[in-house]
């Protein structure tokens, strides 16, 4: 097996070309964070949740759109602490993280134009998922998934 060698540079485009050519843009993922937030803050589970958190949405908004730009495209715009964040939360369940993963799921096949676009972003959305269901619940909280 060869092994490439690249820079950190050349790795960063390799990133970007791929995120281009699955149509993931700022404007894409502008589009996604606005319409994927407006379905939690509405939705009856997850709304109370995270309305009771929130004070300043169009704050928290440009926030998420920098993470997810920096998740998908290693923008490198995120700088904060999810975890910590995730912890106050009140009242949230390990149960949670499926009904926002599946809601995050069906928000991105209404607006991507290919499933591979779909699966790019729910890889890193269940990957980000069970990091933080690992911090704030523990190892059984995984090994009971499903």
């Amino acid at each position: 097996m060869t092994y490439q060698i690249r820079s950190a540079e050349e790795r960063r485009q390799a990133i970007l070309d791929n995120a281009a050519r699955l149509g993931i843009d700022d404007a894409f993922i502008s589009k996604l964070v606005d319409t994927f937030y407006a379905r939690v803050r509405a939705h009856p589970r997850l709304g109370p949740i995270f309305n009771g958190e929130i004070d300043d949405w169009d704050a928290h908004l440009a926030k998420l759109k920098d993470f997810w730009a920096s998740v998908a495209m290693n923008a490198g715009r995120y700088s904060g602490k999810p975890v910590p964040a995730h912890f106050k939360l009140q009242g949230i369940t390990r149960e949670d993280f499926q009904t926002w993963l599946g809601l995050f799921q069906a928000t991105l096949e209404d607006l991507a134009d290919s499933e591979e676009t779909v699966a790019y972003f729910m890889q890193r959305a269940e990957r980000i998922a069970q990091s933080l269901q690992l911090a704030m619940f523990g190892l059984e909280s995984l090994e009971r998934k499903g």
